[in-house]
């Protein structure tokens, strides 16, 4: 009769969050990050009101909220990947951030 050999147990592997706002510290990161989405992804409007809203964390959701003449809840909805804010808001969170948005001609296709 052949002996059975239990498998050994893998590893537990600790994992722990990961928060991307605690790593956006200076104003130049920030904007960085921002142009980062804008220029990889332009037309994920969710990932770019995402990416403003790690920022936002990063900065302080009440501080932002009131320099953008926003309740902090409407903050929180407009930025979430259910949320769908107007440019008139994006706009008013960018300036409440320090931040522009600008615009580069795209190369024809011709």
């Amino acid at each position: 009769m052949a002996k059975v050999i239990a498998a050994p147990k893998p590893a537990r592997v600790k994992t722990t969050p990961y928060d991307l706002a605690e790593h956006l510290r200076t104003p130049e990161e920030m904007a960085a990050y921002l142009d980062a989405w804008l220029m990889e992804a332009p037309d994920d409007a969710v990932g770019i009101a995402r990416a403003l809203g790690d920022i936002a964390r990063a900065k302080g959701m009440t501080q932002v909220a009131r320099d953008a003449g926003l309740s902090r809840e409407s903050l929180y909805r407009a930025l979430s990947a259910e949320g769908n804010p107007s440019f008139a808001t994006i706009l008013k969170v960018a300036k409440a951030l320090g931040l522009k948005l600008h615009a580069q001609a795209v190369p024809s296709s011709t």
